[in-house]
């Protein structure tokens, strides 16, 4: 099988370098994906191989060698490679397993306020700020794509198209309840309230991937209302797209451009009407966006900010930091890495088990 996996990487290096891919920007997008995908396999199948030839090129001069200082080096060498060839073996076998089909593709972080009123509205506005600093010191881009304020400029809804093959990775383990408990900037007697906001991912999709019916919606443009700039008053620029049948709606006003918001709304309803029928696949098992997002109630949540205590836990992996003001800044490599690593385990145990 590793072979086989190997040849299929040369065939899409192959590819790559024909002009009638190369001159054809969605083939070509395509294949790289294909490429970003296997390459961490192939990386880990040919330092294998590595170690292997190496290991076998010492096991012949540890025959042919006597007893003496070069022997014991050499037996030294192959402890190491030893070592290295059984550390390599859970990480291919991960590799292995089957993928995510979403893994390498753009995602919608939905960010909405809960219980909590003001409170839960300002926090969704802090979410924001940690998750876009964070995307910005790994290089990661993104687009603020959907917005609606509160009255004390927090969101009750903010959406953010993540970009690039590093976005499943990154966002799609914060899909949930995020509980924080802290005092209010609304709060006068300097009590500490529970508040809590949701978070859902979900991925793009594009055009050719989901089709709708343009006789299911009703498209309905306004003048954009808040901040913007005179043109705010002037056009009817904001745009509304509701799909009849499920009743699901998006609003965008972000741009300037009728056209452009209502191309990002689209965006955003096929994204989430593609996410209701996998819903709808899986409801036998879980319903899937329910479990993933829940009510918003503060008592459904996988991870709590306790900002008296500077410390966030996140319940799911029974992980705890004490420098919740630095990730609030965007330093959450050490959180995303053990989520990460907590997924990779329980994979690696399931297909160990199968």
């Amino acid at each position: 099988m590793l072979e086989t996996v190997l040849k299929t990487f040369q065939d899409i290096e192959r590819r790559l370098t024909d002009p009638s891919v190369v001159g054809n920007s969605e083939k070509l997008r395509n294949i790289s994906r294909e490429r970003a995908k296997i390459l961490p396999l192939v990386e880990l199948i040919l330092a294998e191989k590595k170690c292997k030839r190496e290991l076998e090129e010492i096991n012949q001069q540890i025959r042919s060698e006597k007893a003496g200082d070069l022997k014991e080096i050499l037996l030294e060498e192959r402890n190491v490679l030893e070592a290295a060839i059984l550390d390599l073996k859970p990480k291919i076998e991960y590799e292995i397993l089957p993928k995510d089909p979403n893994a390498g593709k753009n995602m919608f972080l939905e960010i909405r306020a809960g219980t909590g009123g003001q409170e839960a509205a300002l926090f969704s506005r802090d979410l924001f700020r940690m998750y876009t600093r964070y995307f910005d010191t790994i290089s990661l881009p993104y687009e603020v794509v959907s917005m609606t304020e509160s009255d004390l400029n927090g969101f009750k809804e903010i959406v953010v198209l993540v970009k690039g093959e590093k976005a499943y990775d990154v966002v799609h383990r914060e899909a949930g309840t995020h509980r924080v408990q802290r005092i209010p900037e609304t709060e006068a007697g300097g009590r500490i309230h529970t508040s809590a906001c949701t978070v859902a991912v979900i991925p793009e999709v594009e055009e050719n991937e989901f089709e709708i019916n343009p006789g299911d919606l009703r498209i309905d443009t306004y003048r954009a209302s808040g901040s913007g700039g005179q043109h705010v008053n002037k056009t009817d620029s904001a745009v509304r797209i509701t799909h009849i049948p499920t009743g699901i709606f998006v609003a965008c006003q972000e741009e300037r451009s009728q056209h452009k918001n209502k191309a990002r709304a689209m965006k955003i309803l096929r994204a989430r009407l593609n996410q209701q029928i996998r819903d709808e696949e899986h409801v036998k098992n879980a319903e899937e966006k329910k479990s993933q997002v829940g009510s918003g109630d503060r008592s459904e949540k996988i991870r709590t900010y306790n900002f008296p205590q500077n410390r966030l836990t996140d319940h799911r992996i029974d992980y705890t930091s004490h420098n919740l003001d630095k990730i609030m800044e965007g330093d959450m490599n050490d959180l995303v890495e053990a989520l990460l690593r907590d997924e990779k385990k329980q994979q690696l145990e399931k297909f160990q088990m199968a």
